[in-house]
């Protein structure tokens, strides 16, 4: 880049600061949130198409969420919560714990028909896991390809770990709005009623947390369904810090909706982030955290364990090369080495000069003579362009090079072989002498 250009403030978050003249702006991660962000701005347009397609089948979940909050609405507008007595509205006797009653027969229904809705919604995210993930591992994707072939690959997964988290949820929010009610109405030990509250509260998180991991498990490895949930539980408490921490990460686009409150433009801003590439990042957060955390437990402890894909090392102090500009120097000298034929002949474009012969329906001996003559006459054509363009620069200096190579190979085997058979005669030449040593002595 040359000195002296100035870049605006897009420009600079996007490319970075410019370091040095060894700078690029394809430098690869060297950490999982380098990975990240390169994943996030380098295939951004791919985030959108995922998220798109993920959307598809979270409509019946939106469509749940919002007559559950249109019903709870209506409700509170049609039942006088909050009206005064002898004010408009007539005296309304056994009031109390009817707003907790409404919210658990609400609840009962609503929550039920969002577990059906989510089991539609893991087959979105079956598909949107395993082209977030394939992402992180930094492989090359088709969007829309890879999407239905994770539906196939995951669904199965997904769906397990959707009806098992989504069926101990139910029954945990069941039993919250329950101890609130009794709690209201004045029955049972409330103390006890509060802890069941806090406990259950405490276990609807330790399920996302254990869904989450379902699903990066899931994605990753073939396991058992009683091995996954397992495995999901002791990560849940074993990095517990970490998952919270990169829950709220996850979250930011859901916060956006807690602060509509404040104002519409929040809500706004919430709605346009989850259409867009809402679900994809929150996918993408945890997959590459997750990947963090396998790579440390599980992939470094096997044998032949994938250990930080798509992470490079950093430059030495020294100045060397990172190891990205390694690997793809060596990859590019081994694909230099070996003679491509495509590259060292010349080859016709293609024309609509000449045409194979069709065959009509019903043909003949004459018929198969000219399919035949047509076939001889583009091959002749494909040699006589071969021969004349042959020695034109780019093939003379592309096969030369390579000549030139066979030669120095030629030359390094007849050195070694030259080399072997003068260790061949000092070996033989040795052997001769001691023998005769051991003639004289023997005499």
């Amino acid at each position: 880049m040359a000195q002296g250009e100035k870049k605006g403030f897009i420009a600079r978050m996007l490319e970075g600061k410019e370091r040095d003249e060894e700078y690029a702006r394809s430098t690869l991660p060297t950490n999982r949130w380098g990975l990240f962000w390169d994943i996030f701005k380098g295939r951004f347009s791919k985030l959108v198409i995922v998220n798109l397609l993920m959307l598809i089948f979270f409509i019946p979940l939106i469509l749940v969420i919002v007559l559950r909050y249109l019903y709870i609405g209506v409700q509170g507008a049609r039942l006088p919560f909050s009206g005064g007595i002898g004010t408009g509205y007539g005296v309304v006797p056994g009031m109390l714990g009817l707003p907790e009653q409404l919210t658990m027969s609400t609840d009962v229904i609503f929550v039920a028909l969002m577990l059906v809705a989510a089991m539609i919604a893991a087959v979105g995210i079956s598909g949107g896991m395993y082209v977030i993930r394939n992402m992180v591992w930094t492989e090359g994707i088709f969007v829309a390809n890879d999407f239905w072939r994770g539906i196939k690959i995951n669904v199965v997964v997904v769906l397990q770990a959707t009806v098992f988290c989504g069926v101990l949820g139910y029954l945990l929010i069941t039993s919250i709005n329950w101890a609130t009610w009794m709690n209201a109405v004045g029955q049972g030990n409330s103390i006890l009623n509060t802890i069941s509250i806090v406990v259950s509260y405490i276990a609807v998180c330790v399920l996302i947390m254990m869904f989450l991991w379902m699903l990066s498990m899931g994605g990753n490895y073939k396991l058992k369904f009683f091995q996954l949930i397992k495995n999901s539980f002791l990560m849940s408490f074993g990095l517990v810090f970490q998952n919270i921490f990169f829950i709220i990460c996850m979250a930011i686009p859901l916060i956006f909706f807690l602060l509509g409150s404040l104002g519409n433009f929040f809500m706004v801003i919430g709605v346009i982030i989850m259409l867009l590439f809402g679900i994809s990042y929150m996918l993408l957060v945890w997959f590459n955290y997750s990947q963090w955390a396998f790579d440390k437990f599980f992939e470094s402890k096997r044998e032949g364990g994938k250990v930080n894909r798509g992470i490079y090392s950093k430059v030495s102090k020294d100045g060397g090369q990172s190891k990205a500009v390694q690997e793809y120097e060596a990859n590019l000298q081994a694909a230099m080495s070996v003679k491509s034929d495509l590259s060292a002949r010349p080859i016709k474009p293609i024309t609509d000069e000449l045409k194979v012969y069709e065959l009509p329906e019903a043909f003949s001996r004459e018929d198969l003579k000219k399919l035949r003559e047509s076939k001889e006459a583009i091959v002749e054509d494909t040699q006589r362009y071969a021969d004349e363009h042959m020695n034109d620069e780019k093939y003379v200096v592309y096969n030369a090079r390579f000549e030139k190579l066979e030669q120095e190979k030629r030359e390094q085997e007849e050195a070694e072989k030259k080399g072997k058979g003068k260790k061949k005669e000092k070996s033989e030449s040795k052997q001769a002498s001691a023998e005769k040593k051991d003639g004289k002595a023997g005499k």
